[in-house]
């Protein structure tokens, strides 16, 4: 893989306009579509989202919505208010990458990731079920983290997301990490800023976040991996590549149960590294 001198992105995406943020990227490769992020403040949501072969209207959930021209490689973002570079790249990247992969054959989940032994593993959750803060566990015990909000691949090959995670001010704290960013999307953010990572690296498998009575890992069969995964595409479009996707769906799944209770941190991301180091 050949990567542009001075070129950086994430998520698979070349990016421009943004280079106030650039330790929030990775190297880029020359193959990867280049995009331009921009902003300008303008009145207006959308009521209906639209996805054609070139062109997305996107809305924000913070109010706003986003102009995406394929052809021209431009994402605008269209705001009520000014938007910092490291803004646009995390977390306002996210619903432009998940529509770049459509467009070029690729898949996005609503997933974290870190590396394991022997490859990558995709960190699944809802809203408030400790995703980011089980990343930054395992981050802070010194496990190379891929991504936080979005999980991008090509095939099983997986693309570094921004070298950051967002925390809520209680797990900032809890964990002792994190420097306050303010509000940042729809809520005020504590940054735990990533080191690099290793490109090119294979998704091997998903542990999907859950709380119960004790930690522990479930293995997940079948029609329940699929249906999970789906139920986790970043875009809600038709897939490019529906055998792609199966086969995803086909790699080892787990459901790590954990109480809610910040006591059982530790010995669930202990219990995940043992899982991908297996």
């Amino acid at each position: 893989m050949q990567v542009e001198n001075g070129i950086r992105g994430a998520y698979g995406l070349a990016l421009s306009g943004v280079d106030e943020a650039a330790d929030l990227l990775v190297e880029a490769s020359d193959d990867w579509p280049r995009v331009e992020l921009a902003w300008r403040l303008g009145e207006g949501d959308l009521d209906q989202e639209e996805v054609t072969e070139t062109r997305a209207s996107l809305r924000l959930k913070t109010g706003g919505r986003i102009e995406l021209d394929r052809d021209a490689g431009r994402a605008v973002y269209v705001v009520q208010r000014p938007l910092s570079a490291e803004e646009l790249v995390h977390p306002y990247l996210v619903p432009v990458a998940a529509v770049m992969a459509h467009w070029h054959g690729r898949e996005c989940v609503h997933a974290g990731a870190f590396v394991g032994d022997s490859g990558v593993w995709g960190v699944v959750g809802e809203r408030e079920s400790g995703k980011s803060s089980t990343l930054a566990r395992l981050a802070l015990d010194g496990v190379p983290v891929i991504s936080d909000d979005l999980l991008a691949l090509q095939g099983s090959s997986v693309f570094p997301g921004p070298r950051a995670i967002d925390l809520r001010e209680e797990a900032a704290e809890r964990l002792g990490v994190g420097s306050s960013i303010g509000i940042a999307g729809a809520r005020e953010r504590w940054r735990l800023r990533l080191g690099p990572v290793e490109p090119g690296l294979e998704l091997r498998g998903w542990f999907h976040l859950a709380w119960g009575e004790r930690v522990e890992a479930v293995p997940l069969e079948g029609g329940e991996r699929v249906a999970r995964l789906l139920a986790q595409r970043a875009a809600r479009l038709p897939s490019a590549t529906p055998e792609e996707l199966l086969d995803l769906a086909s790699l080892p799944s787990w459901e790590l149960r954990r109480p809610q209770r910040w006591e059982s941190l530790g010995e669930a991301a202990d219990c995940l590294r043992g899982l991908a180091d297996g």
